[in-house]
C-alpha cells in the first residue's frame, strides 16, 4: 500500500518543486491587465531574466513550454530550406532538430553518444569544411535531461567564432537557466531558449527567448515567421498587450516575479549557482560510492561535463524501474525516468532512471532522496557499495565548512 503520509517530493528534472511563496503569489484576483501597475511588474521581469541570462539584449516571454521556446526560436531564426546544425548529446537536441525538420528546415545533426559532451574541434571542422557557407545556425542544447550531460557552451560558442563563420549560435537553456553557470553575451550565444518550470521555480507555462542585435538582423527576413512567435511584434511594442500576443499570462508571472525576488534578491544568482553544485556534487559522491560493488553508476563519467541539475544513473537490468516504483510507493519519492536511454543494446530505458536537483531544493532534500534511494536498495536486494550517505554528507559538510 502506498504511504500517503508526510509531503511528498517530487525529484524529477522539471517540473522542480515549487516554493510556497511563489503559489501564494499566485493565490490573488485577476489584475486589471490594462492597469500600469501589471506592465510595470512585467518591465521589470523582463530585466531580471536578463539578468538571470546574462544579457544585455532582447527577451521575450511566450505563453507555452520549452517545445514553444523552440518553436519560436526556429520560426523566427529561420526559412524554408535553409540548413542548420544541430550537435546532439541526448533526447531533446534530437527532438528541437525534429522540430526544425518538420517546419521544413534542413536539418545536419552530428551526434557525440548519449554520454559524452560536445567536442567543439569537430564543430570547427565542420564548420571550416561549410567553404559555401550554407550552415545558418549551430543549435545546441547546454544541459540534455535526458543523459544529464552538461556542454561547454564557451568552447563551443570559440570554436564557431574561431572558424570565421557567419553561422548564428543557438542554445537551449532550459534546464542550466539558473542551475549552471550561463554567460550568453560573454560566450559569444545569439539566441537562448529556456522555460518556467525548472531552475526559475515557476509553474510550467511560460517560455523564454533570448536574442541579441545580430540574431535580429540576420533573421530579419525569415519566412518561417508567423504573427504569435514574431519576436518583432513583441519587443518595443507600442501597447502592452503585444508583448504577449494578446491576453499576458497574469499569474504566471506573478509566481515568476516572487521567484525572481528569491532567485536574485534574496539568494543572489552566484549563490544559487553555488548551490547547485554543492548538491550535485553529493549525489555524485553517493553514486560512486554506490558504484563500487553491482551495476549503479553514472553515467557521465567525468565529473566537468555533468549537470548541476539533473544527474542519469545506469542501474542493472530493470533495476531503474525497480528503485523508482519502491521509492514512489515506500518513500513519498518520485524519481525520473530513463527518457530517450532506449538505445541499443539497452532496448529499454529500464535500468536508468534520474534526479532533479534543481530550483527550490536544499540540503535535507537531497539526504532524503539519496536515503530513499538506499532504502530501496536494501529492500530490494541490489548490490552496491557502502557508505554512500556518509560521503555525501561529508560533501556537504565540507562545502559548507
Amino acid at each position: 500500500m502506498k504511504d500517503s503520509f508526510g509531503r511528498g517530493y517530487v525529484a524529477i528534472p522539471g517540473p522542480s518543486v515549487l516554493p510556497d511563496r511563489v503559489l501564494q503569489a499566485m493565490m490573488q484576483p485577476a489584475p486589471n491587465i490594462y492597469s500600469a501597475e501589471l506592465a510595470e511588474m512585467v518591465d521589470g521581469v523582463l530585466a531580471d531574466l536578463c539578468r538571470v541570462a546574462r544579457t544585455d539584449h532582447h527577451c521575450c516571454i511566450y505563453i507555452s513550454n520549452g517545445h514553444g521556446a523552440w518553436e519560436a526560436a526556429l520560426s523566427n531564426m529561420f526559412s524554408r530550406g535553409d540548413r542548420i546544425l544541430v550537435l546532439s548529446t541526448g533526447l531533446f537536441a534530437e527532438a528541437w532538430g525534429g522540430f526544425a525538420t518538420a517546419m521544413g528546415i534542413e536539418v545536419e545533426e552530428i551526434s557525440f553518444g548519449k554520454s559524452s559532451d560536445v567536442d567543439a574541434s569537430v564543430v570547427f571542422d565542420r564548420l571550416e569544411q561549410d567553404v559555401e557557407r550554407q550552415i545558418r545556425a549551430v543549435l545546441i542544447v547546454h544541459t540534455d535531461t535526458s543523459t544529464s550531460v552538461r556542454n561547454d557552451v564557451q568552447n563551443i560558442g570559440k570554436a564557431v567564432s574561431e572558424a570565421g563563420h557567419p553561422a548564428l549560435f543557438a542554445v537551449d537553456c532550459i534546464a542550466s537557466l539558473a542551475c549552471d553557470q550561463f554567460e550568453m553575451d560573454e560566450w559569444g550565444v545569439d539566441v537562448v531558449v529556456a522555460g518556467s518550470q525548472k531552475g526559475l521555480m515557476t509553474p510550467p507555462g511560460l517560455g523564454f527567448l533570448f536574442f541579441n542585435k545580430r540574431a535580429r538582423e540576420t533573421c530579419r527576413n525569415a519566412n518561417l515567421r508567423t504573427p504569435y512567435w514574431d519576436w518583432e511584434r513583441r519587443i518595443d511594442p507600442e501597447e502592452f498587450y503585444l508583448l504577449f500576443c494578446g491576453t499576458a499570462p497574469t499569474h504566471h508571472l506573478f509566481a515568476l516575479r516572487e521567484a525572481l525576488n528569491m532567485l536574485l534578491n534574496e539568494e543572489g544568482l552566484e549563490a544559487a549557482i553555488a548551490r547547485h553544485a554543492r548538491l550535485a556534487r553529493a549525489c555524485w559522491a553517493a553514486i560512486d560510492a554506490w558504484s563500487q560493488r553491482g551495476d549503479l553508476s553514472l553515467n557521465i563519467r567525468e565529473p566537468c561535463k555533468r549537470s548541476h541539475a539533473v544527474t542519469t544513473i545506469r542501474a542493472g537490468k530493470v533495476d531503474g524501474l525497480r528503485i523508482r516504483n519502491w521509492v514512489e510507493e515506500n518513500s513519498g519519492v518520485t524519481l525520473g525516468i530513463g527518457l530517450g536511454m532506449a538505445v541499443p543494446p539497452e532496448l529499454t530505458s529500464s535500468r536508468y532512471f534520474r534526479l532533479g536537483h534543481m530550483g527550490h531544493v536544499n540540503d535535507q532534500m537531497i539526504m532524503g532522496l539519496l536515503g530513499s534511494i538506499e532504502c530501496a536498495c536494501q529492500a530490494l536486494g541490489i548490490e552496491r557499495g557502502d557508505g554512500a550517505l556518509d560521503v555525501a554528507a561529508a560533501t556537504l559538510a565540507t562545502a559548507r565548512s
